[in-house]
Order: C-alpha cells, then structure tokens, then sequence
C-alpha cells in the first residue's frame, strides 16, 4: 500500500532512492556544499600553485577569481592575482618570456634577486679598503636587472626585486628609484626615456686596475650562485674602465692624497654613469626633465569680490583726496597694476591654490599697495653710464658678538627681527617707539625689543608675514568697525633644532611648531600672498605648509644635497629651490602639482641667496665666489653673470618694483645695484668691455672709494682708483653704484615698495681690527 503523500518512507541500507517530490536531503545539501566549496574561487586561492594549475587547464576561468574580488572590495589583491596569472605557465611555474628586442637567452626570472643578493653579501663582506668601488656595480646590476624583468613581463619578480632591493639605494638614488617603480608593464620600458637612456647606453663603472682581476675571478668561482647573471649585465650593459691607481674609498691613502692635492674626482669617476649624464646628480630630473615645458608666469588674478571692495574704496578716496595734475587717480592706476583679462592662458587660476576669503585688512592693504606704487620713486633703469640715484638705509648691529645668524625687516619697515646661534630671537622697533601687545600685563611694559625662546639650536632664517603702512583714517568708521591692522601679524623661524616655529607679534609667544624635516632646517619663505610658505632642509627636500596645518601640504624631493636657499615667483604659483656642495642646481617646482618645472644649471660655488623679479620673469641666485647669475625663468637659460663683490659671499638679493635693478649685499662690506639689462653697445663707457674681464676693483677692499669707477658716475660710489688689498676682482659693466659700510657685512637688503633700499648688517670688530 503507497504511503501517504508527505510521509517518511524509511531507507534501505544498500540503496538510496532520491524523492520524487520535495527538496533535497540534509545530506544531499551538505554534499553538493562541499562541491561548491571545492571549486569555488575563495577555495582555489588558498594554494597558488593549485589555482595556477586550474586555470592553465581551463577548469577554472581567471575572470570568475578576478570578479569574485572586485565584489568582495579586494582590489589590491585581484591587481597582484592578475600579474601573477601571467607570469606563471601551464605547470605553475614562472613563464620566461623572449623580447625581440632583446637578447634569445635571458637567465631565468628568479635568478636575478638570487645573484644580487649573492654579490651584495660579497661586496659587504669583503676588505673595507674594496667596499667603496666595488659598491659601484650594485646599482647598475639592480637596474638592468629590473628592466630586463619587466621587458620579459615577469612582472612577479620584478615588483619582489624592486620591494626587497630598494631600501639600499632610498638615500643614494631617491628620483630614480621613484622612475623605475613607474615602470609596471614591458610597454613601459619601451616608452619610458629614463629606460632607454639606461638601455641604449653602457653604464660607465670606473675601477681600479687591483680590482679588476679580484672581481672577474669571484664572478668565475661563483658562477652558478650570481656569476653568469652579473657577467651577462655587464657584458651587455656596462663598460668597465680599469683605472691605474690605488684603491678609492673615502681615508684611504689614494683618497687623502688626492684630496691633498685639491683633486676630488680624476677624468674617468666624471665620466661614472650613463655618458653625458651626472650620475651624482639625478638620472630622473636633471637630465631628462623638458626645460621647454608651458609655464604660467602671468600674475594670479584677483579675487572678484575683493576687486571691487577696492574699486569702490578708491573711487571714494580720489573723491576726498583728488589727486595732483602729474598723478594718476588711484582707480587709474590699480587697474593698470590688475588689467582684467578675459583669458589669460599665461596666469595661473585661482582655483588651482585654495587661499581663505578676504577680508577687511586685505582691501586696506591692497589700497596702500596702490598708493604706494603710485608715489614711488621710479628706477626706469641705466641710461647713459649714469644710474638712479637710490638711497640706502643702513641698520647696524652692534655688541652682538658675533651671535647673529639672519636678519629680516618687515614690509612696512616698522620692525626687524635678528635670529642668533644661540637659539633665540629679537625683535626690535625701527623708529625706537614702545612695541604692542595685546598681552593685559604687558599693559604697562614700555620696550622697543623684545626676546621669542623657544629653539634649542641656531636659528637660520627669520621671515615676517605681509604688512604695509596704514591708512590715515578709518575707511569702516561708519559700519562701527574698528580700523583693520595693516603691520606684520606673525613672525616664522627655522632652526638646526628641525623645527619651524610660528611667533605671534602680538601676544609674542609661539603659537606653532612645524615639524616634517628630517635634521636642521636651513631656510624658509613666505608666499607672496601670504597663508603658505615653503622651507628647505638638510635632508635634501622641499616643504610647502599652509600656515594652517601642521603638516607639510606638499613635499618637493629631487636635489642631491642639502638645500641652501629658497624663494617664490610672484603669483605663487611656483617656488625655486638651490642646493649646496655637489649639487649646485636651482629647481623651480610647481605648487599645483608639487612637480619640477625648471632646473638652471651653471653656479661653481655654494649657491646664498635667490631673488624672482615682481615681473616674474627673471631668477637672480647669487653664491659664495661673488657671482650673481641672472636667468630666463620661460626659457631655462642664463641671462648674464654680474661680478663686482668679493669672496666671502652675497647673502641677500632684492629687485627693484620695475625689475629693472637689482641690489645685493655681501659679505665684502658693500651694498651694490647693478642694472638688469645689459647696457646698450653705444652707451657702454669707452674703457669697458664686454663679457666677465672688464675693469679690476678690489672687491671692497679699498679705504673710502670704490675702484674702477672713474668711468661710471653713480651714487654711493666714489671715483678714483683708490688702494688695492688682496684678491683683485673684476667688475662688469652692469653695476650702477656701490655702496661701501664701515667693515660690516651686509646680511639682509631689502627694496622696499617705494624703491627705498634698507639694509642690515653686524659690526664686527675683529674684521675692522684685522684690516688694520
């Protein structure tokens, strides 16, 4: 008799019959869970090699993994299973690709971590006196190695050999390793210009004649271990250039002896690295960097809403205040300092630097910035031999015992600041009159200087944020608004302590410390429009901060040495950078983008101050050996070369309004301008000649006159011969007047918005004594 429907019929034990209605069995549900488990992705991606086999074999499709971890959110994890499903064959191991443009016969793709490493604890385990030129092959061997990887799309090996590899190269070569870990595909390598400087020339590997034969015979013992791929390289690669001297290595005899003899680098370590490129310099920025790349050197527009706040405060004051019959109205002139430009392709946006709202300081200030530029003082440039009678305002420093580092003096010539070696700074008053606080119990302080302590190693630079002198009355009187501040709110200070600290001035206490450099802070710089400010460092980079955050908005990384001096172009759209010792290069980088848009190449010694014309198309950088080099910001070229100080240094360099002059202070005791076009052929003094070898002066080393300006009547700069001491130096034609000090060195000049120069510097007495 059949069962009723639903009911449970028991099982025979031999067979088992399936339901002809109903769903499946407990154990029919666990058996066909276990099948899915078993060939699901999650399952086969437990063992590679399993999965690898699956997939070569067809019964397991990559696009089924790939998609299965594009749902899940395992994005890094489906990019790794990509790369790994094609550089592995049918049986799981690695695939060996052949390039046609490459060799028939590579070593396998998992020998060349092997070899490195193999050679690497040789060289590191071996004689100390060997190290230093053996070491030399380790980079070559790395690149080329890694190339050759990602030409043959083992793309596996490639990013292990980069991971494992470049912790050794992170301090000696940072640019390129940053180029070569952009080169994930064989495409890449093919397109990529630093792969084929690399490729298409020989790596030039000076060594010493004792080493050669030391080096090919451990290549030869050793073959298997790392020998056949290092030969390979360098028979393909490399040129080996034997050297018939001693071994090199920095206390070695050959080394202290060739340093004795002031001969750093022979013929042959010059020429180290890919011919024609500085392999000490940067492979990725130096050399392959395009010089003629777009520039916007335009001035940055004006916000709308703060143009025509202005607009109306001028027309309001031309009307209480007409101006004279040779002056132009205020509105007259602000729209000729700010044209409005339908397109200008040539000027960055505003929206490309975000900048906080204006507010009612900002309108007085650009107001004042109007009447200034239109009452100053006019340097239209050189005509005739005869220059602009300039006037310089000295600031002396005196029984400071030599403890003063830097000096900085506020845009409405209210205040200076002086940063000492012995960690603290001061701030002093100008006019002599008490300072202000906003502090209640500095209420009945009556001082005209006063002491910020906060680093705890010398200071280096000192900079005051934007001021200007006030308005004579009160422009928001009607609104019931007090009349906005217009001097300098804040003053920023780097030190060798690592710190960039943010001083208020008027409460006088540190509000900010700045921390991101690795070791001392050698230099900073206020952005023309205030907000951001960029520092320079020992560890050989660049920081953009926004004086709003305490950590670094942008990080510039490209010099080889430590940074020596910073400064902005006048929209803000870029910043310029120099670097010391070896380097020797100036770099202009993109604030946008934080990328390197220039590098001018040319100075010999340590490179001291860098100044950008207001017009913004001019970079003036001066160094230690009296050289000031004019350059072409659009075209990366040099311009000219200035000479007239002595040695010892030019520390500060300052345009006129018109960018028609330049002034520069040094440490030969002189405030000199100098004219930034070049005289015109006919109006050059008859006993002046073209080029650097011009007329011989003393480089202020004379007693009261400047030599060597008989021909050039100027201001500040006495004719005659007058008395010659120590090296002579040449004076170029350019120089419009020379402004001599009583021995003190000129730290800081500065051309004020009215074209009046101010100066500063200490007085040192052993120098006056030592002259005598």
């Amino acid at each position: 008799m059949a069962a009723a429907e639903g009911e449970a019929k028991p099982k025979d034990k031999g067979t088992a019959k399936p339901q002809e209605t109903g769903g499946p069995s407990q154990s029919e549900q666990q058996q066909e869970q276990e099948q899915e488990e078993e060939h699901s992705p999650m399952r086969q991606l437990v063992s590679p090699s399993k999965a690898a086999k699956s997939i070569a074999s067809g019964s397991l499709q990559p696009s089924v993994v790939t998609d299965y971890l594009l749902k899940k959110g395992y994005r890094r994890t489906e990019e790794i299973f990509r790369q790994e499903v094609k550089d592995i064959d049918e049986n799981g191991k690695p695939r060996h690709h052949n390039d046609a443009t490459a060799p028939e016969k590579f070593p396998p793709a998992g020998k060349y971590l092997s070899a490195f490493k193999h050679f690497e604890r040789w060289v590191d385990n071996g004689i100390d006196l060997y190290k230093f030129e053996l070491g030399k092959f380790l980079w070559p061997l790395f690149v080329y190695s890694y190339l050759r990887l990602v030409n043959q799309a083992s793309y596996a090996h490639a990013q292990e050999l980069i991971e494992r590899i470049r912790g050794r190269f992170e301090r000696t070569h940072p640019d390129e390793l940053k180029g070569l870990a952009t080169l994930t595909l064989s495409q890449h390598v093919r397109e990529s210009t630093i792969a084929k400087a690399y490729i298409e020339n020989q790596y030039v590997i000076p060594i010493s004649k004792s080493l050669t034969g030391h080096l090919f015979h451990f290549l030869e013992r050793d073959l298997d271990q790392c020998g056949a791929v290092v030969l390979d390289i360098i028979q393909q690669h490399c040129r080996v250039d034997s050297v018939d001297r001693g071994p090199i290595e920095p206390f070695s005899f050959e080394a202290i002896y060739r340093r004795a003899r002031q001969q750093e680098l022979d013929e042959v370590d010059i020429q180290e690295g890919i011919p024609g490129i500085s392999n000490r310099s940067g492979l990725a920025n130096r050399n392959i960097l395009d010089n003629t790349a777009a520039l916007k050197l335009g001035p940055l527009p004006m916000e709308p809403e703060l143009r025509g706040d202005v607009v109306a405060e001028l027309e309001e004051e031309d009307k209480l205040h007409p101006p004279r019959e040779d002056l132009s109205a205020l509105v007259d002139e602000f729209n000729a300092m700010h044209p409005i430009k339908k397109e200008a392709a040539d000027s960055p946006q505003r929206t490309d630097i975000p900048y906080p709202p204006s507010r009612a300081r900002d309108v007085v200030m650009e107001m004042q910035k109007v009447r200034e530029n239109r009452d100053r003082f006019r340097i239209e440039g050189r005509t005739g031999g005869v220059g602009p009678s300039v006037s310089v305002c000295m600031v002396t420093f005196h029984n400071h015992l030599g403890s003063i580092s830097c000096m900085d003096f506020s845009k409405d010539q209210q205040l200076v600041a002086v940063g000492t070696t012995e960690s603290y700074i001061r701030v002093w008053s100008l006019d002599g009159k008490p300072l202000k606080s906003r502090l209640p119990r500095h209420k009945d302080e009556v001082v005209n200087n006063r002491k910020f302590i906060g680093h705890s190693a010398p200071v280096y630079t000192v900079a005051f944020s934007d001021a200007i002198s006030n308005l004579d009355r009160n422009i928001y009187e009607s609104e019931g608004e007090p009349q906005p501040e217009t001097g300098p709110r804040v003053l920023i200070s780097c030190s060798a302590d690592g710190q960039v600290r943010l001083w208020s001035l008027e409460i006088w206490v540190c509000i900010c410390i700045y921390k991101g450099h690795d070791g001392p802070v050698s230099c900073l710089s206020w952005s023309p429009h205030g907000h951001y400010f960029v520092t320079g460092g020992w560890d050989k980079t660049v920081r953009l901060w926004s004086q709003d955050h305490a950590s670094a908005q942008r990080l510039m990384v490209g010099h080889d040495t430590a940074i020596s001096a910073v400064t902005w172009h006048p929209n803000g759209a870029y910043v310029f950078s120099a670097s010391d010792e070896t380097d020797k290069s100036i770099r202009m980088w993109s604030v946008v983008n934080g990328n390197c848009v220039r590098i001018f190449n040319g100075h010999a010694e340590y490179i001291s101050a860098l100044e950008c014309a207001p017009n913004g198309k001019i970079l003036a950088s001066a160094d230690v050996g009296g050289n000031i080099f004019l350059w072409d910001i659009d075209k990366g070229t040099r311009i000219k070369r200035c000479r007239g100080h002595g040695r010892g240094g030019i520390w500060s360099l300052s345009f006129s309004v018109e960018s028609s002059a330049l002034v520069s202070g040094g440490h030969d005791n002189t405030v000199r301008v100098w004219d930034v076009e070049m005289p015109a052929e006919g109006s050059r003094p008859a006993n002046q000649q073209d080029g650097d070898s011009n007329i011989v002066a003393a480089g202020g080393q004379t007693e009261g006159k400047q030599p060597g300006q008989a021909s050039q009547p100027a201001s500040g700069a006495a004719s005659g011969t007058g008395k010659r001491k120590g090296k002579e130096v040449m004076i170029t034609p350019d120089q419009i007047s020379a402004f001599q000090t009583k021995k003190t060195p000129v730290i800081k000049v500065q051309c004020t918005r009215m074209n009046l120069v101010v100066a500063g510097g200490c007085y040192n007495p052993e120098t006056q004594e030592a002259a005598r």
